[in-house]
């Protein structure tokens, strides 16, 4: 048998196989509700764990106190913002998952009968704006969750309703735009994560009416979905950055986790390659502070993802949830007591989490994930939040949510977040007034946005122009042993034609000091390359080659350690030329600007040390040559 032959032969055996086991599963599965995620037996258990850790009695609380403000709030209605129908959507699933376990938890028929009423609301609608499907997606979710948790409890006519508009409003909707070959059913990004995790929630949640549609459903789903796990390989770094991470990560989860559930098999999913490794880009791009390295479209403000627990389990590793609970009590106090859709997969907490206890802290102080975007995190220890931390990322600003950020990095020390990024802005701010925010092409007005381009990062400007958007820095070198670990970073197709080669590495001495070093060289033409730097702290200026920054009642030192010729300035951020762009409180650069003759080398390096730590001399020394500090 030719070896063509030989291997379609196999796909069609493994398609085969495959179809029969799932139309197996589904005939042979549990008809009792609730099965997404939970059983009446894990139920009891929860709410058993609930009533005797006192450990859990601060987030039950807040459970319940957000529960009781959804009690007073009308039920949601259908209203647009923009093109999108999101946080309507967002808003119902928030409402319905709390409600839901505090009937549970409390058997209070008030959260039962408030959460019906958001339901029968929601079911109520036009449609979920299939236009923006990431609306259906998330409406579903809610609304399947609600269904199935509530299954014994909802009247018939309800039920009926529910189950109605889950079917016609959810899944058909979502053939329809696979009829049409809609791009977000098989993209590589968050997109098809939430799109097909949602979807195939709301499937399994009807899956004993409609086993027909069940399975025709989760034939597409449990394919596409793989499409965008490839992203994870091979390291779990997720190339839309660690806040999109949580978005579409725990709709990845919350797919594999319903199909376990009501199925008994994840068919797979759970073994593509990075995707467990995942937990360990969200564990190492988290800074001492407890606050995310938010590069892309992240904001840095970002509490411990509830998805991270179920990680744990699977993985059999508590360490990685060493940045979750170790404020956890602070963390829970910062949840909002509102009816809002922040924080809506918070009860899922209570789903995945089988202890509140302190796990012992990682022992991993530097890593690098490789990838589509790759990133590096070096830091010296894990004791608190007073330790000192330096992230680098690479990628490319064409990837999804990316930013002109090649090669930015954000450092931390003595609690205070020094090099900053400023993270995303608003979509509906900026579409609102006419920005076409989606063209990634070079010259879109996307990065005419200061948040996107590489003038409000932590990187370099050549002759005033933006990154190259089709370029990609990678990591060529990375050491996270001995004295000084380092990484390195090739970023020169981000600027082709505009150098002729630019190298960045970033490395952590033991006396905790962080070096940011460039090795440029330039075209047959004189080029002006600017170092920047994005802080919030006060800025003094001691001497041509040295700034003190203050903040918090801590001092650090930055000191140009070369080239010689050089002075430091400081650019007013706070409020960018263009009206479109947002506000950006207390916000400066920190500037300073090379000058390269025709085809000229020059090393860059610049020093950065709390004044709290023993003061250290930078002996200078080329890339190449870093692994002998």
């Amino acid at each position: 048998m030719k070896p063509a032959i030989a291997f379609l032969t196999l796909i069609l055996m493994y398609n085969y196989a495959y179809s029969q086991d799932l139309l197996k599963r589904i005939k042979s599965a549990n008809q009792q509700h609730p099965r997404l995620l939970i059983n009446k037996a894990t139920l009891e258990e929860i709410k058993l764990r609930v009533k005797k850790d006192p450990q859990f009695k601060g987030a039950y609380k807040r459970l319940i106190d957000i529960a009781e403000v959804i009690l007073k709030t009308k039920p949601g209605v259908r209203k647009m913002k923009g093109k999108r129908l999101l946080d309507a959507s967002r808003t119902v699933l928030k409402r319905v998952l709390f409600l839901s376990l505090a009937y549970h938890f409390t058997g209070d028929k008030k959260m039962l009968e408030r959460a019906k009423e958001e339901m029968l609301a929601a079911a109520a609608f036009s449609d979920w704006n299939p236009s923006h499907f990431l609306d259906v997606a998330e409406m579903t979710t809610g609304m399947a969750l609600g269904y199935d948790w509530l299954f014994d409890s909802l009247d018939k006519k309800s039920k009926a309703i529910i189950k109605k508009a889950i079917i016609n409003k959810g899944l058909k909707a979502y053939l329809t735009g696979y009829s049409k070959k809609k791009w977000w059913i098989r993209t590589e990004n968050n997109w098809n994560q939430v799109c097909n995790g949602g979807i195939t929630l709301g499937a399994l949640a009807i899956l004993e009416d409609e086993p027909a549609l069940t399975e025709k459903i989760l034939r597409i789903t449990i394919k596409h979905l793989p499409i965008a796990m490839k992203e994870f390989a091979p390291h779990g770094v997720y190339p839309e950055g660690p806040t999109y991470w949580k978005y579409g990560t725990t709709y990845n989860v919350l797919m594999i986790g319903a199909l376990e559930s009501a199925l008994g098999s994840d068919f797979g999913l759970i073994r593509q390659k990075g995707f467990l490794k995942s937990a360990d880009f969200i564990l190492h791009t988290t800074a001492p502070s407890g606050r995310i390295f938010n590069y892309s479209d992240s904001w840095s403000l970002s509490k411990a993802p509830e998805v991270l627990l179920w990680f744990a389990k699977k993985r059999n590793d508590r360490s990685i949830l060493w940045s979750f609970f170790k404020n956890f009590d602070h963390t829970v106090e910062k949840i909002k007591i509102n009816a809002k859709q922040s924080n809506r997969f918070f009860p899922l907490f209570f789903i995945w989490a089988d202890s509140l206890k302190v796990p012992a802290p990682p022992t991993i102080k530097h890593w690098k994930g490789d990838g589509v975007t790759p990133v590096a995190a070096h830091r010296s220890g894990w004791k608190d939040e007073n330790e000192t931390y330096v992230g680098l990322k690479g990628g490319s600003p064409g990837s999804n949510h990316a930013h002109m950020d090649i090669g930015s990095f954000i450092v931390e020390s003595e609690g205070v977040r020094w090099a900053i990024d400023l993270g995303m802005q608003s979509y509906f701010s900026l579409e609102s007034k006419g920005i076409k925010l989606w063209d990634k092409s070079q010259g879109s007005q996307r990065w005419s946005v200061f948040r996107t381009n590489n003038f409000s990062h932590n990187t370099l400007v050549v002759d005033g122009k933006k990154q190259k958007v089709k370029g990609k820095g990678v990591i060529t070198n990375f050491k996270s042993t001995g004295p000084s670990p380092y990484t390195i970073l090739n970023m020169s197709s981000v600027y082709k034609d505009q150098l002729a080669s630019t190298i960045r590495g970033v490395y952590l001495s033991e006396n905790r000091s962080v070096v940011i070093q460039d090795e440029i060289k330039g075209l047959n033409k004189p080029s002006s390359v600017r170092w920047g730097m994005m802080t919030k702290a006060i800025v003094k200026i001691k001497n041509n080659k040295e700034l003190i920054l203050q903040q918090n009642g801590q001092e650090l030192c930055v000191k140009i350690i070369s080239p010689s010729n050089v002075t430091w300035k400081v650019i007013d951020a706070e409020k960018p030329k263009r009206d479109y762009d947002a506000i950006n409180k207390n916000a400066k650069m920190i500037i300073f600007t090379v000058k390269l003759k025709a085809s000229e080398s020059k090393t860059i390096t610049v020093q950065l040390q709390s004044k709290n730590q023993k003061q250290e001399t930078i002996v200078l020394k080329p890339l190449g040559k870093w692994g002998m500090h």
